[in-house]
């Protein structure tokens, strides 16, 4: 936390010295919380929230965004794969014009399970909600308050940062940066969180799963009526015998198509629905140093 704190001032301060840095502790197991609280009290510019529980990076990424009050934000991981060093570059590059500066890794120093199935997810996010997605872009850039007041604006409990910024449009353009190797220690996120933040993220981020589970089911009735004149056919030379046979199987083909492949992804988004009616908090703040804005 202070070598990041340190490449963040040494990065920062030849441009301004009217800055913040805003560190949000997810409720991480180590003694990250009490390295904030002593950075806190070094330099006024530092503050400092500590989550209740671990809500999720895109979630802490939101508390973060809360809390901030600069013209502009840059986003940007502590372990340190996103360098610091390129925020002058981001900035110059905003300042021709551009709400939002995203930054495009060039050289992911990520495992190659994580690359694979990172292409793969975004492969998919693209096919479903019919919106170029790159794999190479996640959420280290510079954004102008604007954005950042629109992307706040979206209360919904299922967040993923960069599909928000998308969304919301405005003028944004593309830098290539270098991606370091973790600095320390390896990701928390797990093969199942990856799993089940992907499936969030596409069920959150587009309808087409429900039109495709419309077609299969239609597609598979359709089948049961191709069955049709084979099952008669069976039936008229006598390999079938057995009275309301073909009627029956006939029967359970089509409805079962049809039914079964709509019923599990109409559950899945009424699931989701249902998370998000309830409208609890999207993060909960345990503490937070006496600088901290807190809306």
């Amino acid at each position: 936390m202070e070598e990041l704190v340190r490449r963040i001032r040494a990065s920062v301060e030849p441009l301004t010295q009217n800055y913040e840095i805003v560190l949000v502790d997810d409720r991480s197991p180590d003694d990250s919380w009490d390295i904030i609280k002593q950075l806190a009290v070094s330099d006024s510019r530092i503050q400092g929230i500590r989550l209740s529980r671990n809500f999720g990076q895109h979630q802490a990424i939101t508390a973060g965004l809360d809390c901030s009050q600069g013209e502009w934000v840059v986003v940007l991981d502590c372990d340190l794969q996103d360098q610091p060093e390129e925020i002058p570059a981001l900035l110059a590059r905003a300042q021709l014009g551009y709400d939002l500066v995203l930054a495009r890794r060039t050289n992911r120093q990520d495992s190659w399970s994580q690359k694979i199935l990172s292409r793969l997810f975004y492969q998919v996010l693209t096919f479903l909600t019919d919106t170029p997605q790159d794999a190479a872009v996640a959420n280290f850039g510079i954004y102008h308050r604007r954005v950042i007041t629109a992307v706040l604006t979206m209360r919904e409990n299922i967040r993923y940062f960069p599909t928000m910024v998308r969304w919301v449009g405005f003028r944004r353009a593309y830098l290539d940066v270098a991606h370091a190797e973790r600095a320390i220690g390896l990701s928390s996120y797990g093969l199942g969180q990856r799993l089940r933040l992907a499936l969030d993220i596409l069920l959150a981020n587009s309808d087409k799963p429900l039109r495709l589970t419309i077609k299969s089911g239609l597609l598979l009735a359709g089948g049961a009526f191709l069955f049709v004149p084979v099952t008669l056919f069976r039936y008229w030379v006598g390999q079938i015998s057995q009275p309301g046979y073909a009627s029956l199987i006939i029967s359970i083909w089509f409805f079962s198509g049809l039914l079964l492949s709509v019923l599990g992804m109409v559950g899945l988004y009424i699931g989701k629905t249902f998370e998000q009616v309830k409208n609890r908090p999207i993060y909960i703040v345990d503490e937070a140093t006496d600088n901290a804005y807190l809306l």
